[in-house]
């Protein structure tokens, strides 16, 4: 997919940018960079956000109006990046009144709300698009390449780490804040969701609003992905290890060089041994492999994907029941934490949306 590919008629998708906050500029930007889309509008509720949006892009009308976007009929789409709580009701506006929609993961703040958000878009015939943007990474696509073509072997476990200092979030726990993102690239790589989850997460700077949390998914074939997530922690970590029957594999997000490696490293099984140095041979240390990886900026990608899917009428990689499958599992691994740990059975999705 060629990122400044033009549009198929020369012309531009109208789009308006809810959310001038933490992530809202980057969607902005690569919005207003695409040859296929034009940003119409911006929205904040803030004079200070919408006047510095204002002065980076002259050309945008900024509002504190959500309603504006929904009530312009020339505007096709919108993507909203607010807090987690109003996902939901400026998402139902939005689809209600017609247009496509990318919101920031995660979906919506509960299942129901986000199988909701399904039901309206499959009624209306739009795009609902969930902004996992990891999915839309070089280095995450081959690691589903890795998997799928067995060069890794069977894939025995998971071991993934998102921590950091902060940032501390208002109305989410550190779970609904930064789980999403591993939830959303295991789903992927894997092609299925877990069918089992369980959590354990404590607070311990705001009380009741978990801020640690260690989580454990069984995925179908016996796979078990661990991830931790925190807020409290002295080093940022972004690495997933990947643990197969031939070989393993760690992807580092926060490297710049090499994001991923891909170790010959593994036991094998013998079938009898005499003495223990026979036994030692059953470790095998082989070449460290570093693959290419294109850097192109992921979030680009995926909005690039977003106009692509509304212009083309195709599904997009990270619909709205991907979304609703990463919601699943993010609320049962709360509901989890509730009971101290207790594991929870995972429904499969059922139909699908645009």
């Amino acid at each position: 997919m060629a990122p400044d590919r033009p549009a198929p008629d020369g012309g531009t998708t109208a789009v308006g940018v809810i959310g001038c906050g933490y992530w809202g500029p980057n969607l902005l930007r690569n919005l207003s960079q695409l040859p296929v889309s034009r940003v119409k509008y911006c929205c904040d509720l803030e004079d200070a956000r919408l006047n510095h949006m204002k002065s980076l892009y002259p050309q945008v009308t900024a509002t504190k109006r959500f309603q504006d976007l929904v009530e312009d009929t020339e505007v096709q789409a919108v993507a909203i990046a607010t807090p987690v709580s109003t996902h939901y009701p400026i998402a139902k506006a939005c689809l209600e009144g017609g247009k496509h929609v990318l919101i920031e993961k995660p979906l919506a703040a509960s299942i129901a709300e986000a199988e909701d958000l399904n039901r309206i878009a499959r009624a209306k015939g739009l795009v609902l698009f969930a902004g996992h943007t990891f999915i839309y990474n070089a280095a995450v696509e081959k690691m589903k390449e890795l998997v799928e073509s067995g060069e890794l072997g069977e894939i025995f476990y998971v071991s993934s780490i998102r921590v950091n200092l902060g940032l501390f979030q208002e109305d989410i726990n550190v779970i609904w804040d930064l789980a999403p993102h591993d939830v959303s690239i295991l789903n992927y790589i894997f092609g299925r969701d877990p069918v089992t989850v369980s959590t354990f997460a404590r607070s311990y700077i705001r009380p009741g609003i978990e801020d640690v949390a260690f989580i454990t998914l069984q995925y179908p074939k016996g796979v078990v992905a661990h991830i931790h997530v925190s807020w409290l922690d002295p080093c940022k970590i972004r690495r997933t290890t990947l643990v197969g029957s031939k070989k393993m594999l760690v992807y580092d997000d926060t490297s710049t060089l090499e994001k991923i490696r891909v170790y010959d490293k593994g036991v094998t099984i013998q079938p009898h041994y005499d003495t223990f140095g026979e036994f030692q041979l059953a470790y095998r240390f082989g070449d460290i492999i570093v693959p290419k990886i294109n850097d192109v900026e992921p979030l680009k990608m995926e909005c690039l994907h977003f106009i692509e899917c509304i212009r083309n009428g195709t599904v997009p990689k990270t619909n709205g029941e991907s979304g609703l499958s990463v919601v699943k599992v993010v609320e049962r691994a709360c509901e989890s934490a509730k009971l101290g740990g207790a594991p929870l059975a995972l429904e499969r999705n059922r139909g699908g949306s645009k």
